[in-house]
């Protein structure tokens, strides 16, 4: 024994080393400081040094950890305690261990070890986690008390499952023992709701959990507020974000972001103008999706105009500096509604600096579609996408145009779906393209489906539309259909063009049918 020092190293030192050692992932020498222990004088190992050695041993290897405990613990006549057991517990739950787990649960039951809260918590957590949710809670079962965190898990672990009904039911349990869950697993509930449509329920879930001492924050507000937007009642998200303020927990970017988006979506776009100004003067700063969602909704509902100013600010803003193309094309795309496509060609090749790869591929495809070879322009976009590239408006209204004027009209259509699935809504002078090409193949039902399909996405169908597929009609002799076409196109309060009038006209003297005969003819006529 070293005889330089006056006293023995007592057990905070030995377990100072012990840690040292394994913040260096020396793990041989952490066990090999138990030979430190006897050769100061310290007689065996306390309980509090072993625990901390398989602590780190946990943390390391699993498997060295239950060999630490089995040979240096029991095989010492050592009894471990809570602690012991949770570590234990708690590296087989890390390492996906379950059933030895179970294993060791039962070990602690044989050994007359009471199983505290902790023990259980931990192994609940990994059944959930492995969507062993049902199992979780008949543990639960075998529990004589709970905490908290029991029911936190098993309350989210349910939302995970979108099991809302048992949920609810464990967030009740919840409140019975006296506990009131954590603002996580509050959340999940409240998105959960939210995600069914359920948001009076949601309103309720915070208003009880506020009323019980609970504490949220400004993402369980920011959830149920989404869930307003989600449900189109943006006005309604507006008045929560009052309360919010006045129960003491202020919105943040988030917040507003959401309901720009909202009043966006339903297109009360002064509203989310008011909002994006409000929250300069309340301190928040515009991020990189404030602007994103504005520009957006600014173009997409045809205030182009109102949109660039708001893109100007972008520019001029900090957040510029690691910009993404979207908003470009969102100024692009309101271009293309306006029917401003010189303007759009322009304001793409003002886009060269910041995106030459996309600028480059997108100009070419465009030549292609010009000199007739779809296909090839077709062959980059899909390069385009592979690599992540987001292509505008106008590089699928163009193709859509080259695919039908050289009478590919499957590959339009399917363009046109991949076009809206990116929020680019087609005018009418591009579905008009698509619609001429069914009515060419004789196909004007299909032509005709294409329309009401777009009418039931918002787009708007012109006297053009109506007119290609009631000529169609009357060249297939189904002047009925043509006529009741027609008049739903003149309630609409689109005014029939020359030829629309000249192909019913045509088809009537066709079937040998005067005007005076057919009332619907002459009656639209006298009108």
């Amino acid at each position: 024994m070293p005889r330089t020092i006056g006293s023995g190293p007592d057990d905070d030192i030995f377990i100072t080393i012990v840690r040292g050692f394994g913040r260096a992932r020396l793990i041989r020498e952490v066990i090999r400081v138990l030979d430190l222990v006897p050769k100061f004088g310290q007689g065996t190992p306390s309980l509090k040094l072993l625990n901390t050695i398989l602590d780190v041993l946990v943390k390391e290897d699993i498997d060295i950890a239950r060999e630490f405990y089995r040979k240096k613990m029991m095989g010492s006549g050592v009894k471990g305690d809570d602690y012991t057991y949770g570590t234990l517990m708690k590296g087989f739950c890390l390492t996906n261990r379950i059933g030895d787990g179970f294993k060791l649960l039962q070990v602690m039951k044989t050994h007359n070890v009471k199983v505290n809260v902790v023990v259980y918590n931990t192994l609940i957590y990994a059944l959930c986690k492995n969507g062993k949710t049902g199992r979780a809670r008949s543990l639960m079962n075998e529990m004589e008390e709970f905490s908290d965190v029991t029911f936190n898990i098993l309350i989210s672990a349910y939302c995970n499952d979108n099991n809302l009904v048992q949920a609810l039911v464990m967030m009740e349990k919840c409140f019975s023992y006296g506990f009131v869950p954590d603002v996580v697993a509050v959340t999940k509930v409240v998105e959960s709701l939210c995600d069914k449509g359920r948001i009076s329920e949601a309103v309720e879930v915070l208003g009880g959990v506020e009323a019980k001492g609970g504490t949220l924050d400004v993402v369980a507000y920011n959830t149920l507020v989404k869930g307003f937007v989600k449900a189109g009642k943006a006005r309604a998200a507006h008045g929560f974000l009052k309360q919010m303020e006045m129960k003491g927990c202020l919105p943040n970017t988030e917040t507003y972001n959401i309901l720009i988006s909202g009043f966006c979506e339903s297109r009360m776009l002064d509203s989310a103008l008011d909002m994006f100004h409000e929250m300069k003067r309340v301190g928040l700063h515009w991020n990189f999706v404030t602007f994103e969602a504005l520009i957006y909704g600014l173009c997409s509902e045809g205030r182009t105009r109102d949109g660039f100013k708001i893109f100007e600010l972008l520019a001029g803003s900090k957040e510029h500096g690691g910009c993404r193309i979207n908003p470009y094309n969102s100024i692009i795309y309101g271009l293309y509604k306006e029917n401003c496509l010189e303007e759009a060609v322009q304001f793409l090749n003002y886009m060269r600096n910041l995106f030459p790869r996309a600028v480059d591929r997108s100009s070419r495809i465009l030549g292609l579609c010009q000199e007739g070879k779809p296909e090839d322009a077709k062959a980059i976009l899909d390069n385009m996408i592979q690599e992540g590239s987001l292509p505008s408006a106008l590089v699928y209204a163009t193709l859509i145009q080259g695919f039908c004027k050289g009478g590919c009209v499957k590959e339009a259509v399917e363009l046109m779906k991949e076009m809206i699935g990116r929020g680019y809504f087609p005018v009418a002078s591009t579905f008009n393209t698509l619609i001429s090409g069914f009515c060419r193949q004789g196909k004007v039902g299909s032509g005709l489906r294409l329309m009401k399909d777009l009418k039931m996405r918002g787009c708007l169908p012109d006297s053009e539309s109506y007119g290609l597929i009631t000529n169609g009609f009357c060249r297939q002799g189904d002047l009925q259909q043509a006529l009741t076409l027609f008049m739903e196109m003149v309630e609409r309060g689109i005014i029939p063009d020359y030829y629309t009038w000249n192909g019913l006209i045509l088809a009537t003297l066709e079937g040998k049918k005067s005007f005076q005969e057919n009332e619907l003819l002459q009656g639209l006529i006298d009108t």
